[in-house]
């Protein structure tokens, strides 16, 4: 290739990057721009500049008690996702079950299943076994669901973990149980920490399964989704979308600085 039509690949590459970037993000600017206009309708030119819509949000208690919810949720069910996918990925990489391969493949059917047939089935299913609808039906949905996400991330850390480490200490007396607290687990430490992260941001932002076993208390998108009814609430929940956004997108970045550790060589 010459230099010419080098520079015009690179220069056609740049463009399509931005062109991408623009049409990817420009929503979520959109929303962080006109959570700080004045006025309750999305127009241009803004209104006037204000912070009123963010101080709103700090005396809303309906929506601190949504998000505590979500907050709560979140953590139980990524926590409870991460130990099955800890040892679930352990198991299925180090053991060679047999069958290993159907289960994996079963393993992430709940990502492949639609939201809607999934919530319905776990509305039928948690309503025979006697769980209402509840921020617990809500929660243990949740990690039905983020379990695939921690299996995979578990899996494809412990396929590249050096397994020799695991066995110059059993070589050195350690037990099976010791070397994996000891020696594996700390190895798989930045993993572990991104799948907690992938699956908190899953569980806090999951809408459809939430949506079917809710009972009388709603987490986060179940509030944004009741307020959107109320055209007057409209720059509140810009106002927070834009909070929700700028948290997630901090998330995302520690989850991928963790990815790189995982990814340097040990």
């Amino acid at each position: 290739m010459t230099p010419t039509l080098r520079k015009i690949g690179r220069e056609w590459l740049w463009g399509y990057t931005a062109f991408f970037a623009v049409l990817l993000y420009l929503p979520s600017a959109c929303i962080m721009l006109f959570s700080f206009n004045s006025g309750i309708h999305i127009k241009f030119p803004l209104d006037s500049f204000t912070f009123d819509w963010y101080r709103a949000l700090a005396a809303n208690d309906s929506l601190l008690e949504a998000a505590g919810n979500s907050f709560r949720v979140g953590f139980v069910a990524a926590s409870a996702a991460t130990v099955i996918g800890v040892l679930g990925g352990f198991a299925l990489v180090r053991y060679r079950l047999r069958g290993g391969k159907a289960i994996t493949g079963l393993s992430i059917m709940p990502l492949l299943i639609p939201s809607i047939i999934l919530g319905i089935s776990l509305l039928v299913l948690l309503r025979v076994i006697g769980v209402g609808n509840s921020l617990i039906a809500i929660t243990i949905g949740h990690v039905i669901f983020c379990t695939p996400l921690s299996v995979s991330i578990m899996i494809s850390r412990f396929v590249d973990l050096d397994r020799t480490l695991e066995e110059a200490a059993l070589d050195l007396g350690a037990r099976e149980v010791g070397t994996f607290l000891q020696i594996t687990l700390p190895l798989s430490a930045s993993a572990i920490a991104s799948a907690f992260i992938l699956c908190f941001l899953t569980s806090f932002d999951e809408f459809v399964i939430a949506f079917f076993l809710a009972g009388t208390k709603s987490t986060l998108p179940l509030y944004i989704w009741g307020q959107l009814r109320f055209p007057q609430k409209l720059p509140e929940i810009l106002a927070l979308g834009s909070c929700v956004l700028v948290g997630s997108l901090i998330l995302v970045m520690l989850g991928e600085v963790l990815r790189m550790k995982r990814a340097t060589p040990q």
